[in-house]
């Protein structure tokens, strides 16, 4: 559990920068240079993705339950899985869907990890999907008080919102007939 919760602090803090130390980020960003400090930001973002991969697979064998979710609420975790990649992809793709979500990564990132909580009850599931909520929750909160940093998009149209929902449609299905089995190793169906 340590190497998770390490990569869980390592990713999150990370991403945190710019809720917590926001001018700090700016002055690094100068000092260093965008494009080195991106790659910096980038090379501590992997190194959680490393630490989170392999404590949640050295957990999984192992698994310390928490509790015990009913059956049907996995019915209900894929309904709120359903507008996850095609919100996330709104971000990138803006139209009407990101207008109306207004931060759609951290709201994509909010329902992926309410959805995993209401049927995964172990240790590691709560420490991974728990803290990723945590965070969204509080990035989100804090939004109201910074403004979010300019993301390379494509030109905003509403054919956006075309791309993005037959896209991310497709990856869920993706995700939920094959994906999710051969990377996760835990078949949904």
């Amino acid at each position: 559990m340590c190497l998770l919760w390490t990569g869980i602090a390592l990713f999150l803090a990370t991403h945190s920068v710019s809720i917590v130390a926001g001018d700090w980020r700016d002055r690094m960003a100068r000092r260093l240079g965008e494009w080195p400090w991106k790659g910096l930001y980038a090379l501590f973002s992997l190194a959680g993705i490393g630490l989170i991969v392999t404590g949640y697979g050295l957990a999984r064998p192992d698994p310390v339950l928490l509790y015990a979710p009913p059956p049907a609420l996995r019915g209900i975790a894929l309904v709120l899985l359903l507008p996850v990649f095609p919100i996330f992809l709104s971000a990138y793709l803006p139209g009407r869907i990101k207008t109306a979500t207004h931060h759609p990564i951290l709201l994509s990132t909010i329902l992926w990890a309410i959805a995993h909580l209401m049927v995964n009850g172990t240790l590691a599931d709560a420490s991974l999907f728990g803290a990723f909520l945590v965070w969204a929750l509080l990035d989100w909160n804090s939004m109201r008080h910074r403004s979010p940093r300019p993301i390379p998009t494509a030109p905003e149209s509403r054919a956006n919102d075309v791309i993005a929902l037959v896209l991310g449609l497709g990856i869920y299905a993706a995700v939920l007939f094959d994906l999710h089995a051969r990377l996760i190793g835990v078949p949904i169906l």
